[in-house]
């Protein structure tokens, strides 16, 4: 087990109703004129966000909105937000939304209280030193960005997908009622599923020995959320498997899972370039690559592979042959995927990428020759055209 530091500050106020303590945790946090940052109608249509608005004036705070975030969320709206809290004297931001809204959430806050462009962050030309608070309501259970330190967004000039990972933008708080994701489609609910799993898988997949705690947490988490998609698919107004999923989302990105070991991260990265040329939901690109990714890779440790296939899925362990066990773990977490509506192949995606496009995308991959990913089996540059095109 490798030295670590496991740093996970954000309060969470976890169940139902729990939304109308809103305005005293702002109040809290020393906010008095709040950005609250939002996606789509629906928060607005449900009522959630007059909800919201109303519980943060009975704490005596003034607010202004800013909506229209989408998946894969912008930098041209991260700008506007920028723009929009500097006029208005912002001192706290409030995300309304899922990973997406966080996200921009977070990048606002670094440009705000950063000055200069906030894209320097992301693309590695600057290292941000602090970050205008953010608080959040979680209203889908995927990318865990409410109690991480990342934040990935799109930069439209290029179509670059990028991340960048700072302790200082990690939420002051996070509340989360899993009755605000009741009417998430099946579609987005499977989404998140697979992210979830897939911030668990990132870090699980390691060459690193003697990890049985963490190990342990992770493919219990993993396996509560398999259980509980399943449900979720025919019953999607299930309390119980919506909690069980919204509490393993956050937990899988918090840094729990990963104590001890060296994450991968492959998977994401190649999943941002996807992401970043086509738009695809976030969750179904990962379900996508990640057979491929797995089947290019599992050599370098099979005995890692066999140990997922038999504790996360079930499969019989084969102990005189480790990988033939490794591949029956490869095609049972396929087998989950399609079971939730999941790709899990570019085509299945609704992706055909061109050898050109295959080639771009691994050239974006590793920042135009000047990187690699991975650590499980470090990819260089014709490694991930490679895995693009297993994956078409």
């Amino acid at each position: 087990m490798q030295n670590f530091e496991y740093y996970a500050p954000t309060k969470v106020v976890f169940g139902k109703g729990t939304q109308k303590q809103t305005g005293e945790l702002v109040k809290s946090c020393g906010g008095k004129k709040v950005l609250v940052h939002y996606g789509s109608k629906s928060a607005k249509k449900s009522g959630l966000l007059d909800e919201i608005l109303e519980s943060l004036e009975g704490a005596g705070l003034s607010w202004v909105t800013l909506g229209g975030v989408v998946p894969n969320p912008r930098l041209s709206k991260v700008y506007e937000g920028i723009e929009l809290c500097r006029k208005e004297g912002v001192d706290f931001i409030l995300a309304v939304g899922g990973g997406s809204v966080i996200d921009s959430a977070k990048a606002i806050g670094y440009g705000v209280a950063e000055g200069g462009d906030v894209w320097d962050f992301y693309s590695r030309k600057r290292t941000a030193v602090s970050c205008l608070p953010v608080g959040a309501v979680l209203t889908i259970a995927a990318a865990g960005s409410e109690m991480s330190n990342s934040s990935v967004i799109t930069n439209e000039d290029g179509w670059l997908k990028r991340g960048y990972n700072n302790d200082v933008c990690r939420c002051r708080f996070a509340i989360m009622n899993p009755e605000l994701t009741y009417t998430l489609p099946a579609y987005q609910t499977a989404c998140g599923c697979v992210d979830i799993m897939m911030h668990t898988m990132e870090r699980y997949f390691t060459k690193e020995t003697h990890t049985q705690m963490t190990d342990g947490i992770g493919e219990a988490l993993l396996r509560t959320v398999m259980h509980n998609a399943g449900i979720l698919m025919e019953e999607p107004e299930n309390y119980n498997a919506r909690a069980e999923v919204m509490w393993a989302g956050s937990l899988s990105h918090n840094g729990l899972t990963g104590c001890g070991t060296e994450g991968d991260w492959a998977c994401h990265q190649l999943e941002h370039e996807l992401g970043g040329m086509f738009d695809v939901a976030h969750g179904a690109g990962l379900a996508a690559i990640w057979g491929s990714w797995a089947r290019y890779v599992y050599r370098e440790k099979p005995e890692r592979f066999a140990q997922f296939a038999v504790n996360v899925c079930g499969a019989p362990n084969d102990f005189s042959d480790p990988e033939a066990t490794a591949l029956e773990g490869i095609r049972a977490m396929e087998r989950f995927y399609h079971s939730i509506g999941m790709p899990v192949s570019l085509k299945e995606l609704g992706v055909n990428p061109t050898e050109e496009q295959i080639r771009e995308m691994a050239h974006k991959c590793g920042f135009m020759g000047k990187r690699t990913v991975g650590a499980f089996k470090v990819l260089k540059e014709e490694d991930m055209a490679k895995i693009y095109r297993l994956a078409r």
